[in-house]
This record gives structure tokens, sequence and C-alpha cells, in this order.
């Protein structure tokens, strides 16, 4: 389980593909990781393969998760949103991230606000019920608040909604969306505490009745 809080900027030192999957080798920095720990790569958990002293971590995406994920975008030299999983004692200064992509949404558009940025970023309208002003959201691993919301958007032929955003220096400075262009595509993944809910009101027939 993660929170959202990127610890730190990973750069990809090399991708390999076979057979329909992948090997990612990133500098993570963490010269104390274990084999088989999971670790959040731009919201995605994967699980440390191989690793050494240094920091240098192999990781192994399977077919599976190249077909739910824009990871396949990533190259040597890309920077990723990286973060461990939470311990017991660790502060959740963001919200409870499983690191289990929903869907994959589009940077739509940045611009300066201030000392900040605003963003909207286009998400597909499967995902719009478990979204709300002020909720939770991850977009590439990184815990953001929900601002706006923009529905009835059209991009190609695909229908969503708009998600507005103000992102901090902070948050600008220490993660991927500074080096991110219009069209970028990124994992994004819905508070979970909103489908279970939806999950309970559906198979739940004393509170679908409550709810209605």
């Amino acid at each position: 389980m993660f929170s959202g809080i990127v610890e730190r900027l990973g750069t990809v030192r090399s991708v390999s593909l076979r057979d329909k999957a992948m090997d990612l080798t990133i500098e993570t920095g963490f010269p104390d990781l274990e084999l088989g720990e999971s670790v959040a790569i731009n919201g995605v958990c994967l699980t440390v393969e191989t690793f050494d002293a240094t920091g240098l971590a192999t990781f192994h995406l399977s077919g599976e998760t190249l077909s739910r994920t824009p990871l396949d975008q990533l190259k040597a030299g890309s920077k990723v949103n990286l973060e461990r999983a939470v311990a017991a004692s660790t502060r959740l200064s963001g919200h409870i991230v499983q690191g289990h992509v929903d869907n994959v949404a589009t940077l739509a558009s940045v611009q300066k606000a201030g000392d900040s940025y605003a963003l909207r970023v286009f998400v597909p309208q499967d995902l719009r019920q478990y979204v709300v002003e002020k909720g939770s959201i991850t977009f590439d691993g990184i815990s953001l608040t929900v601002n706006e919301l923009h529905d009835g958007i059209v991009r190609g032929n695909q229908t969503g909604f708009e998600v507005g955003l103000t992102i901090i220096p902070h948050t600008w400075e220490h993660t991927n969306l500074s080096s991110l262009e219009i069209g970028t595509r990124m994992n994004v993944e819905v508070d979970v505490l909103s489908k279970y809910v939806e999950n309970l009101l559906r198979f739940s027939p004393t509170l679908g009745k409550v709810a209605s």
C-alpha cells in the first residue's frame, strides 16, 4: 500500500522488451531495497527483481501491466515518480493508494498560476462516478486534490471528463509533472474507498434501499 506522496524522482537506465513483457532498470537512489519489495513506479506497484547497493533496481512488467498502463512509453533517461510501500509508523500524508491502475488519463493543459501550476487532465468516462470535487485522485502515483470537474469532454473518439488540479511548487519540482508534455498519457487510480461504497450499495439489499 502507498500514500501517493512521491519520495523521489528516479531515472530509467534501460528498457528491455521481451515476449510481450518488459524489464525496467531504474536508478532509484534507494540503497536499502530488498528483493521482492514493492515500489510504486509512476503509481504502478512493481516488484524489485534485482538490485545493488547503489539503488539500481530492475522490475519486470508483465503483458497485463503493459496493456493497462502507459509504462511502455518510458525510455532510457525518462524521469519516474518513486514511492516505497508505507510502514505502519508512516504518516499517511496523502490517501490510500494501492498502485493498481484503473485507467489511462491524458494531460490536457498546463498553465502558470502565480507560483503554482493549473493542470487539466482528461479521464475516461467510466471513472466519473468515483471522482468528486475536493476528493483525492492519483495521477502517475501522485496523490492530488480534485479542484474542478469538467464534464462532457470529447477527445478523438473517447468521451470523458477533465479534472482540474493545482500543483504547488514543491510537487512541481519534486515529481515528473514538470517534464510532461501536453498529450502525455498518465496512470490514474481513483480512491478505492469509493469503489467499496459502490460495491456495498450494489450487493447489500439494506444499504441499497437506504441509498435509493
